[in-house]
């Protein structure tokens, strides 16, 4: 059972925004859809929580939270909450999760690598949600959101998302936030015969390289164990899904991609990432370039290092979401490029093994 908040007889809300310190991400409501969400972001924390309770979000944020304030505060000295007060009214309605299942048996962990891309995930919950029950695809959603000061890591939160998610789920959706399908017969059942490439270079709006497994790709549990999971090397923007390629085909896992679908490039996927807005992170530093270009036979699923801070179901526009907030660690020695900070190079190259064949890529 999901709890979830309306906003009633508020028409000014969407001027306004719940406070942590006078300082959050507002989201505001519009005419179709009355849900609100508060997104919390704290020094280390970022977290979405829905509006669950007053007296809980009174715990998180300790704070005045029986007022809104408006968005021009920037800093916790330069606004008081009492300023401007404005009411909340809220109603409580109470909804279940979908029990329409693919296949006896077969349950489907959507696990979305996040941090800070909260207008995608109030599309690309409701959107994937509605999609997989029109194929009648039993599944749960988990945002897996990176809540440390490190650089983002796709596949060590991939490898963290799995872990948590086995023991309920027997086969994972490694899913972008940004990439939204448009064709209903993009099939997201059981990949019985090995990985399913959702997104194929001939489907994808960007990526077109015949080794292109990014964007989404189904993997059964037996398989992504296999392989051990995903390299933990990449931090920041890119390759870490080539790598895993490699780590496919070294295990002979053939990668089959969709067939008979008459949308192409242009309309098979809605891509939303907005690059002059969302700067991604392609720093390269110390010896990181030469590393990631080859075979990580260190790092994977045995190995991935994290801690579970805290987790949270939500409904986002009636879509259940299960957030997990994840921090990473790093060894240092292993990966000095977690941060990108001047140091040693040499010192680092010295304890990162050079072994395996090279990663190919069209990036």
């Amino acid at each position: 059972m999901y709890t979830s908040f309306i906003l009633k007889d508020n028409p000014t809300l969407t001027d306004y925004t719940m406070a942590l310190h006078c300082k959050l991400r507002h989201n505001g409501t519009n005419q179709d859809n009355p849900y609100t969400y508060g997104f919390l972001e704290d020094a280390n924390v970022l977290a979405a929580i829905a509006l669950e309770t007053m007296a809980m979000i009174k715990h998180v944020l300790k704070y005045d939270v029986n007022c809104v304030v408006r968005v021009g505060c920037a800093l916790p000295d330069d606004c008081d909450c009492s300023k401007e007060k404005v009411p909340l009214k809220l109603e409580v309605h109470e909804e279940t999760r979908s029990s329409e299942k693919s296949s006896p048996g077969h349950k489907l962990a959507v696990l979305v690598p996040f941090r800070d891309r909260f207008e995608e995930l109030m599309v690309f919950a409701p959107h994937i949600h509605n999609f997989l029950n029109g194929q009648h695809i039993n599944h749960n959603i988990y945002v897996l959101n990176q809540v440390d000061n490190y650089r983002f890591n796709r596949a060590s939160l991939i490898n963290v998302g799995f872990r948590l998610s086995r023991a309920e789920c027997d086969y994972i959706a490694m899913h972008d936030v940004d990439l939204l399908p448009q064709n209903a017969h993009l099939s997201y059942t059981y990949p019985e015969s090995g990985p399913f490439h959702v997104a194929s270079p001939e489907l994808h709006p960007r990526y077109h390289y015949p080794t292109f497994v990014g964007g989404i790709l189904l993997v059964k549990r037996e398989h992504f164990e296999k392989v051990n999971g995903m390299s933990n090397k990449y931090w920041g923007w890119g390759l870490e899904d080539d790598e895993f390629y490699v780590r496919l085909k070294e295990a002979s896992l053939n990668v089959t991609r969709p067939t008979n679908i008459t949308t192409g490039k242009e309309n098979s996927f809605k891509h939303t990432h907005d690059r002059s807005r969302r700067k991604r992170d392609t720093a390269k530093c110390f010896n990181q370039r030469e590393v990631t270009r080859r075979r990580d036979r260190q790092t994977g699923l045995s190995n991935v290092q994290y801690h579970l801070q805290s987790s949270r179901e939500l409904m986002i526009d009636g879509a259940p979401v299960m957030v997990l907030n994840i921090a990473l660690s790093c060894d240092k020695a292993l990966t000095p490029w977690c941060e990108c900070k001047e140091s040693s190079p040499a010192a680092a190259k010295r304890n990162v093994s050079a072994g395996g064949s090279h990663v190919k890529t069209a990036r």
